[in-house]
């Protein structure tokens, strides 16, 4: 573990640099493979007729961007999450957020036939949001508290309760199952700028938010009876910070669909190199996620060619095991 500030920092600035190394390779391999010494030609080719332009400027910089954006969000919702139910299981995957968010979509689209990416990110976040309340009530006990195994338990019921309303839907809508067959795997394939740019002063204010609480986050981690000890109030950060795990979590599933396990592994990754310190496992989490989903996205690429894998295909593969992994350890705290 990072014990010092300047090892830290130096931990982030790793992290940026296999962040950049992954959108480098996400922008220079692929069916067209574009020498990574070439980018900055292809990219600024005079002759807007250039394949490699055109590949480049049209598919893969906006593939990349979305991956970063949604890489970062999920990762650090799902810290955001892990701390806030004092959960080691905690991600959007997993207590319903993602499902949530996406069945509200499917829903929009088939029944509504909204497109608008900025009107299907707020149908994004109100199915989170619902999802998460439903989360809330399933997982608080008689006492009022919340055990890590009911919260779990809560995220898998209401899990299963929004993908079976979804396949549901998509079922009756058969044209739209096969327009949406790709999103609901998770993929960040086919989408251009014009996705995300509406989106992003959502993700900007939700990093905003983050950024204020990095200290009011660290007391959450502490026991309650500790808190009140200190004569602390964390209900209105609670409230903010559960506002930017909607955000996040709806914000990335409107772009790329249900990506899941990036919001648990990565967070656990960082925590390791840099303790439970929100001012570093927040943005050690953007910097790692993005890279995580990048590299990801890259080799899903060459897996079965000429084919692509969605990336949700192949966060399970890695997650799946993380996951019963953590299952399995007697403690759940993060």
């Amino acid at each position: 573990m990072l014990t010092t500030p300047s090892a830290r920092l130096l931990g982030l600035m790793a992290g940026a640099l296999l962040a950049l190394a992954a959108g480098l390779a996400s922008l220079a391999l692929g069916a067209t493979t574009i020498a990574p010494g070439t980018l900055v030609e292809a990219f600024l080719a005079p002759d807007p007729g250039s394949v490699q332009h055109l590949i480049l400027r049209t598919e893969r910089l906006p593939r990349a961007l979305i991956a970063a954006v949604v890489g970062a969000s999920l990762a650090v919702a799902g810290a955001l999450m892990q701390t806030l139910t004092r959960n080691a299981l905690a991600a959007p995957s997993i207590l319903g957020i993602n499902a949530g968010a996406m069945c509200f979509v499917v829903m929009a689209s088939s029944v509504f036939a909204l497109r608008s990416p900025l009107a299907l990110a707020w149908v994004a976040f109100l199915g989170a949001l619902v999802a998460a309340l439903l989360v809330v009530l399933l997982g608080r006990g008689r006492d009022g508290g919340f055990s890590p195994l009911r919260v779990v338990l809560g995220g898998v019921a209401v899990t299963a309760l929004f993908v079976a309303l979804a396949q549901g839907l998509l079922i009756v809508d058969q044209e739209g199952f096969e327009s949406l067959l790709l999103w609901l795997a998770g993929s960040v394939a086919g989408r251009g700028l014009e996705m995300v740019t509406p989106l992003l002063p959502f993700f900007l204010v939700a990093a905003g938010v983050c950024l204020l609480l990095v200290r009011q986050l660290n007391l959450l981690v502490l026991d309650d009876e500790v808190v009140k000890g200190l004569g602390q109030r964390t209900a209105r950060v609670k409230l903010l910070a559960g506002a930017a795990v909607i955000v996040l979590a709806g914000g990335a599933v409107a772009l790329a669909g249900m990506i899941g396990f990036v919001g648990l592994i990565v967070p656990h990754m960082v925590r390791a190199l840099f303790g439970r310190d929100h001012r570093w496992v927040l943005p050690g989490c953007a910097l790692l996620g993005a890279g995580l989903l990048l590299a990801a996205d890259t080799l899903a690429r060459f897996l079965m060619p000429p084919q692509e894998v969605p990336v949700g295909v192949m966060t399970a593969l890695l997650g799946t095991p993380f996951f019963l992994y953590l299952a399995r350890r007697r403690s759940l705290a993060p």
